[in-house]
């Protein structure tokens, strides 16, 4: 039995959180920015700028997917993964992402809402129900996951 030590089971979340909110990240820029057209990252000036802020945000989400990646490699490399903490913390992350992109940015700042022309009623639900739903799952995948006990 390989050593794992409390510690890396915090890392292990970590990680999953950093790449699943890099993923969510990539999914919203793909899906409702570029082939939907439903908003910019920032929509209260030119489309240039919502352009340029699409870039950052995208850059941003690619950071936390790599850098989320490189934890997992170096866990893994180490042999002290917590596999279902890492696949709780994707969740967390993702969730996380989700319901700070929805409550903050859309409500709170106004940076963009999902759509322009439409009651936004049913998306604004259905956006946060979504963050909520993996924010839980996340946490009941989290706090199942053991460690492997440490061996000396």
């Amino acid at each position: 039995m390989t050593a794992r030590p409390s510690g890396q089971a915090g890392r292990s979340t970590a990680s999953g959180g950093l790449a699943g909110l890099g993923l969510v990240a990539f999914v919203d820029e793909t899906v409702f920015h570029q082939l939907l057209h439903w908003h910019h990252f920032y929509d209260r000036s030119t489309a240039d700028a919502g352009l340029v802020s699409d870039g950052i945000f995208h850059a941003f989400g690619f950071v936390a997917v790599v850098t989320g990646l490189f934890l997992l490699a170096d866990l893994r490399r180490r042999r002290t993964l917590v596999v279902g903490r890492w696949v709780g913390g994707v969740l967390l992350g993702a969730g996380a992402f989700q319901l700070y992109d929805g409550l903050v940015q859309h409500k709170v700042f106004g940076l963009h809402q999902i759509r322009y022309g439409v009651d936004l009623v049913a998306y604004d639900v259905t956006w946060n129900v979504l963050a909520a739903v993996l924010l839980l799952a996340g946490a009941v995948v989290t706090l199942r996951a053991r460690p492997a006990a440490v061996t000396a």
